[in-house]
């Protein structure tokens, strides 16, 4: 797995603690309401009561953002979590909508604290995740 520069690092850090203040009820709202909105075949995939598919989606990210430094060694759990998706009928070209769903909530969670250079770090951090679980989907 490829690596964040330190500087990519402390933008996901810092901008995910002013994220994560926010109930992630809303978050996962705003995320799912897009993904779904841009992509209505996606829904079938997902429980229909979502609630705790809000909390999976903050714990998931809380998880990642946490171990930035040592992406390697969440590569089993990103391994793991790949297959399973693969057994929801998760597709690889459905990574890059999820990963528009996520600069979108991510966006707007910030509001204007949000800058072309978080941008850009979340884009590259999620491009290391999502290659990873596609390269396990391939397999």
């Amino acid at each position: 797995m490829s690596m964040l520069t330190k500087k990519e690092i402390t933008l996901i850090k810092k901008s995910w603690t002013l994220v994560e203040k926010i109930d992630p009820i809303i978050i996962g709202d705003i995320f799912y309401s897009k993904l779904f909105f841009t992509n209505p075949e996606l829904r079938k995939m997902f429980p229909p009561d979502m609630e705790g598919q809000y909390k999976k989606l903050v714990d998931m990210l809380d998880t990642i953002v946490a171990r930035l430094e040592k992406l390697d060694e969440l590569k089993g759990d990103i391994v793991a979590m790949a297959r399973r998706h693969e057994g929801y009928g998760v597709k690889p070209e459905h990574y890059n909508l999820v990963g528009k769903a996520l600069l979108y909530t991510l966006q707007k969670g910030l509001g204007k604290v949000w800058t072309d250079e978080i941008r850009s770090a979340w884009i590259n951090c999620y491009s290391i995740l999502s290659g990873t679980m596609i390269t396990v989907a391939k397999k």
